[in-house]
């Protein structure tokens, strides 16, 4: 159907969120306005101008197949993902994780976004809200002049965490003589650091007691537990890392006649090549020379070169049960709506797929002029149907997991899990082909897993 000028759409924003909900109106047949700050104006996070750039981590989620995050995923393929697609393109193995090569996934999202004949490209600062029907997604790390502009259209402040990114380090610097490939799947596709008790006890003393870089401004801070500090995890006990990104289970060492190790530290390839690689689980808010002397501490990084230290930053969110509808759009504004990570979705996935569900619901309010949300017992549709309905007051980041699903009594009475989750996966999967065939849309033939 062909659109007409009054049906331009803005989309303030170049993450995950905002390229996916671009691509998805572009493919619709709008023209999109797509405004990113970057690389004019940069966030203390990002280090380009690209768009759909990963600043904490490279890993998309699991890929198991009665995982929470495959079954997002799952229903995000069937919607013709530019994320998943990107993602997948360009994976770098990580056993079950849908991990990629940073460089190469943002390079592959913006030159798609670029070239697409129905995008405008806008690189500059957006200081106020637009006019028209427009999404916002701009992240955690929004403009200080918008975040402004957002609080005093809803009429409330902007809530917070704080978040982490881990170190990244040249995969050449390793001490090989101290490390081996391997993983808890049976695979080879992490390489895994050894530490026996004595030396995981002075490297626990060196991490509780070392310098920050915020020092006392973090003591009363708020963490989403997913991207918990190294330090502050470890403060929780000394043996906590040990059921955490420190568990030796499923690991032998070959170094000590295949026996467990005490603990592990896991690294990750972090571009395609092989040539760097990430601590996982190792974010961090250490100051940088504190970072090379306690991860030094670990065998097979005490000569490690570090590419990137781990970073920490504030991150701002909209207390959305108050401000969004179901359907992701302003209580205030009906053409206003928000995706990503500051609707309080947690998670790369979780952010691109409140893209998916804005350009869906955009196009069927410029093209009906009504929204049915989607189904309640889909992970997406229950993503949005949390961080819209529940208590204001004590609303937190949420990532995608098969509480948000409802289960029938009848189904309920099943002890086992898996049999449960397969249930949940099948009805969702089923539910959205039925609601994209009653909206008119057609589903993407990319199979599910």
């Amino acid at each position: 159907m062909k659109k007409s000028k009054l049906n331009d759409v803005n989309v303030v924003g170049g993450g995950l969120a905002g390229s996916e909900a671009a691509w998805q109106l572009a493919q619709l047949g709008f023209t999109v306005h797509l405004f990113e700050m970057r690389p004019k104006t940069m966030t203390p996070a990002h280090v380009s101008g690209k768009f759909g750039e990963l600043v904490c981590s490279n890993s998309l989620g699991s890929t198991l197949g009665l995982a929470p995050a495959t079954l997002l995923k799952d229903e995000m393929r069937l919607l013709d993902s530019l994320i998943i697609k990107a993602g997948e393109s360009a994976r770098v193995p990580a056993g079950s994780a849908l991990a990629v090569d940073r460089e190469a996934f943002s390079q592959g999202i913006t030159e798609v976004l670029e070239d697409h004949p129905n995008i405008v490209i806008h690189h500059e600062v957006v200081s106020e809200i637009l006019s028209g029907p427009t999404v916002i997604a701009t992240g955690p790390l929004t403009h200080e002049s918008l975040t402004e502009a957002i609080s005093d259209l809803v009429g409330a402040k902007m809530l917070s965490f704080f978040d982490a990114a881990a170190p990244i380090v040249l995969a050449e610097s390793v001490d090989m003589n101290h490390a081996f490939w391997g993983s808890r799947e049976g695979n080879q596709d992490y390489l895994n650091c050894p530490l026996t008790k004595d030396e995981y006890m002075a490297f626990y003393d060196a991490l509780i007691h070392a310098e920050q870089h915020m020092g006392h401004d973090f003591e009363s801070a708020t963490f989403f537990e997913g991207c918990l500090p190294i330090e502050e995890l470890a403060r929780r006990g000394v043996k906590t890392p040990l059921y955490g990104p420190m568990k030796p289970i499923g690991l032998e060492n070959p170094f000590e006649q295949g026996r467990r190790p005490y603990a592990v530290v896991q690294l990750r390839r972090d571009n395609a090549a092989g040539s760097l690689m990430s601590l996982v689980g190792f974010q961090t808010n250490l100051r940088w020379g504190e970072q090379k002397r306690v991860f030094g501490l670990i065998p097979a990084l005490h000569d490690a070169e570090f590419v990137r230290y781990g970073v920490m930053h504030r991150n701002t969110y909209l207390k959305s049960p108050a401000i969004l509808r179901p359907t992701l759009n302003a209580k205030v504004r009906e053409d206003l709506w928000f995706a990503g990570q500051m609707t309080g979705v947690e998670g790369y996935v979780e952010s691109a797929a409140t893209g998916i569900m804005v350009a869906r619901y955009i196009a069927q309010w410029l093209e009906h002029g009504n929204i049915q949300p989607f189904p309640r017992d889909t992970m997406m549709g229950a993503l949005a149907y949390y961080i819209t309905h529940t208590d204001p007051e004590h609303f937190q980041p949420m990532n995608a997991n098969f509480g948000l699903l409802n289960l029938p009594p009848e189904i309920q009475q099943i002890h086992d899990k898996k049999a449960r989750r397969r249930w949940l996966r099948d009805r969702a999967l089923s539910s959205l082909k039925d609601y994209l065939e009653h909206i008119g849309v057609e589903v993407s033939h990319h199979e599910t897993r």
